[in-house]
């Protein structure tokens, strides 16, 4: 039996190629997020390890807000320079450094620009001389307060050299003039270290615009005498400095940042790994359609074997058997593609965040696991109903010549309807958050459910959708006899069809949602910011851009202005819990530009001592005006606030309002956002020239209008909504096999068929376009499924987003325009090998097939 079924699979080896390629895709994605992950965290292991060479121990100030990778950047208090004195006094000292090392400092490039980072730290930071690892390359260290030294990577990205005057911009002062008189490079002939850039400046400077105080430090590393151990310098260097700091050896360092970097890796490894299932639920139909037909094209032979003595579980062993070889060979070359396309994101990924140098491409026992694990199973699983029917066929059909006949759809129609109730009741918990901690996981399940019941149902409808669609194409015998095949089979054709309509639902439900969110923004803020100008820059980092204070005062004494407001924010702890607080150097601005009201006291002014809070605030944290609030910043004290107005909530208003002068104490004491309201009477393209020339000094930021502001805040939208069509394209062209697949398959199984319609007179232009409507009415259909199914998901996540401010539906008719376009012609090129081969049938030869 054995013997039988490897020649049997030898035999149909090219029928199982393309569904063995739609394994392989999607092991390909499971095999190469893990390969991925695994590159880049042994990559920034080496780069930390790197980073903390030659730091035995290092001492800095606890953080006021412990701040989450995902979150954005974390900010340590300055050390006090008797912090360093009482530290090289600890014994085992051989030697203690006062370190300036902080985010935020942006060297202007030749271009007028400020340098970007998508990802890696911009750090500023006192020259401290050179080491085993940091060597001078040219020029000399900085000695005068307006020179500086920067590494061989920020050079060449900002296209600048040794004796250049440039801009740079930091977190705590206004763009100044340096002159470059020294670039550094790194042991191992590296320009960077992790794609980081720095400038170093002379120690008193690096105080005053990274650290915003004189004698301070943001931290102290330690080098431990002979014979000392790093733990137990650690040790006596933590009880000599107290509690207020944390110390930790340069190898904690090393891990915790590595660890902290995996963990925000995880979430895009897990993005790739709910495609790959998305990718592999689109194989599992494909996989299941190809060995229904291969099953129904091998009845006489199954049962002639059933005749010579093959029991039921022989059948179904032969029919699994042929699947884990299918399984197994798609599993190998579908781990070879995942290190390959690995290997290709880790080189992008590296070359975008600023050129690492990437650790050599391992792969995984998780990778291995995966892709064999993940090939067998869904190959397995997907065959095991053709095997079930496969063993039912009765030896009385070896002396028939035809297939079993085709079966009612009332079981199947039943299960359908009970999944698809499954998936709407699961959908329905999880979108209007009646599911706790697991929403995220019913909700999806919600979708697997709603998906296969659909598919389920897909064979009840598909006869009279089929033969509605074929009716375009029935002014031909070739287009009536392509509609008729198309319908013959209700089964086969909704599988195919279902596996297009999956990746087409997720397009057009993410469509839905996310132009539905866009129009939502863009109509409130619309609605609600009365500015006519808005001052704001594009976010590529974990800091979001920001400007110099004074522009503000600037622009508020310009022709033609009314009102000015710069908005400020950060993380903060209030009494004692995590949120995001904002302050406004315009209080005025919060009635007056976003249309806020109040619900109680006054929200016009704030006093030093006061804040306003929201009335969902307010409302959950119960607080009252005259309530009493403890807030501590990123900076400074922890200080007590009193409630002093609570305005209406909305989309568009921050949490917290906390007075101008606590921004000082923010993360980023500069504003991030500006609004400009205009006089009435004066024009935008009036003040908008002048206000740009206010920013001269700021090139991180500019001037717009409100419309073209709006618009580039949900331009991220865009660029998110791109990258999942990207990512769902792979399970349309896993759809795609299928559609070609199922013809091919189709062709062989009519063989007899087509050689009679051949000899009767049917041309071979004929013959291939029969075909090629044959495809392009399933292909359409799968699309009006997926069209139909995914405005109906995206509609009901819109709807549980109303009270989060998505309040306007928006389907993308234009875009579902196009998809079902893009169908058809995806039925057209799916057709063109099967119809070419049906064309070829040799007709006394396929007359006397069997």
């Amino acid at each position: 039996m054995i013997r039988a079924t490897l020649k049997s699979l030898l035999a149909r080896k090219l029928r199982l190629i393309l569904s063995g390629l739609a394994v392989v895709l999607g092991v390909m994605f499971v095999s190469g997020a893990f390969v991925l992950t695994d590159t880049l965290g042994r990559t920034f292991d080496a780069i930390f390890a790197d980073a903390y060479q030659g730091v035995d121990v290092n001492v800095a100030a606890k953080p006021k807000i412990a701040v989450s990778e995902m979150e954005g950047e974390q900010t340590s208090p300055p050390l006090p320079a008797a912090t360093l004195d009482k530290v090289r006094e600890v014994p085992g000292v051989a030697s203690a450094t006062g370190v300036v090392a902080v985010d935020g400092a942006r060297l202007i490039g030749s271009n007028g620009k400020a340098v970007a980072s998508f990802g890696p730290p911009q750090l500023g930071e006192n020259w401290t001389g050179e080491s085993e690892q940091l060597q001078l390359r040219e020029g000399h260290e900085p000695r005068a307060d307006d020179e500086i030294v920067i590494n061989q990577g920020l050079a060449t990205a900002g296209k600048v050299k040794l004796g250049d005057r440039v801009g740079v911009l930091t977190p705590l002062e206004p763009k100044q003039e340096f002159t470059i008189v020294g670039i550094t490079g790194y042991s191992g002939g590296r320009d960077s270290i992790g794609g980081s850039s720095e400038i170093m400046f002379t120690t008193p400077t690096a105080q005053r615009l990274m650290l915003g105080e004189p004698n301070t430090f943001s931290s102290v590393t330690v080098k431990a005498t002979g014979g000392v151990t790093d733990d137990s310098l650690r040790d006596a260097v933590a009880a000599a400095v107290g509690d207020g700091y944390v110390v930790k050896t340069g190898e904690q360092l090393s891990t915790e940042a590595a660890q902290s970097f995996k963990e925000a890796l995880s979430f895009f490894n897990r993005i790739l790994l709910g495609f790959a299932a998305v990718a592999l639920l689109v194989g599992t139909f494909l996989i299941l359609n190809t060995f229904s037909i291969i099953v129904a094209q091998r009845t006489r032979e199954l049962a002639l074997m059933r005749a010579v003595g093959a029991s039921r579980r022989q059948i179904i062993g032969s029919v699994v058997l042929e699947a884990i070889a299918v399984g197994l060979i798609a599993s190998v070359f579908g781990l070879a593609a995942g290190i390959g396309i690995g290997a290709l994101l880790a080189w992008v990924f590296g070359n975008f965040a600023g050129g690492l140098t990437l650790a050599g491409i391992g792969v995984p026992a998780a990778a291995v696991i995966g892709a064999f694990g993940v090939g067998l199973v869904i190959t397995v699983v997907a065959a095991v109903l053709p095997a079930l029917r496969a063993s039912r066929i009765p030896p009385i059909a070896a002396m028939q010549d035809v297939a079993t006949p085709d079966r009612p759809l009332t079981r199947i129609t039943v299960a359908g309807a009970l999944v698809t109730s499954v998936g709407a009741a699961l959908l329905f918990l999880g979108l209007n958050g009646n599911a706790g901690d697991n929403t995220l996981a019913t909700i999806l399940s919600g979708v697997l459910f709603a998906f296969i019941g659909v598919a389920l149902l897909t064979p009840l409808i598909s006869r009279p959708v089929v033969s509605l669609l074929g009716a375009i194409f029935a002014w031909s015998v070739p287009g009536k006899l392509g509609r008729l095949n198309s319908g013959r089979n209700p089964r086969r054709t909704a599988i195919t069809a279902a596996a297009l309509m999956v990746g087409i639902a997720l397009v057009t439900g993410v469509t839905v949602i996310l132009d539905s969110a866009k129009g939502s923004i863009s109509a409130l803020a619309k609605d609600t910011i009365k500015a006519e100008l808005v001052i704001a820059g594009t976010q590529s980092g974990p800091r979001p851009p920001s400007f110099d204070p004074a522009v503000l005062d600037k622009a508020a004494a310009l022709p033609g202005v009314q009102l000015v407001d710069g908005e400020y924010g950060d993380m903060a702890l209030v009494n004692g819990e995590r949120t995001w607080v904002s302050a406004s150097s315009n209080v005025a601005a919060l009635e007056r530009i976003f249309g806020a009201k109040s619900s109680s006291g006054d929200i016009s002014r704030l006093t030093p001592e006061q804040m306003l809070v929201s009335s969902d605030t307010a409302k959950s944290r119960n607080l009252s005006v005259g309530s009493q609030v403890t807030v501590q910043l990123s900076r400074g004290d922890a200080r007590t606030y009193t409630v002093s107005g609570i305005y209406e909530s909305s989309q568009l208003t921050n949490p917290m309002m906390l007075p101008p002068q606590a921004a000082r104490d923010f993360a980023i004491p500069q504003p991030i956002q500006g609004f400009v309201q205009l006089a009435p009477g004066a024009r935008v393209a009036d003040v908008q020239p002048q206000v740009e020339r206010l920013l001269a000094d700021s090139p991180e930021v500019s001037v717009a209008d409100r419309d073209a502001f709006i618009k580039q805040q949900t331009s991220s939208l865009d660029g998110l909504l791109t990258m999942i069509q990207i990512l769902l394209a792979l399970a349309i062209v896993i759809a795609v096999l299928g559609i070609v697949n199922t013809l091919a398959l189709s062709v062989l199984e009519r063989t007899r068929e087509l050689g009679l319609l051949r000899a009767i007179g049917l041309r071979r232009a004929q013959t291939m376009r029969m075909i090629t409507v044959e495809a392009v009415v399933i292909s359409v259909f799968g699309a009006l499924l997926g069209v139909a199914v995914g405005s109906g998901l995206g509609a009901a996540v819109v709807r549980a987003l109303k009270d989060e401010g998505i309040k306007d539906l928006i389907l993308p008719w234009g875009q579902m325009a196009i998809m079902l376009g893009l169908a058809a012609i995806v039925g057209v090129v799916a057709a063109v090998l099967p119809a070419i081969r049906a064309a070829r049938i040799n007709v006394l030869g396929a007359i006397a097939h069997e």
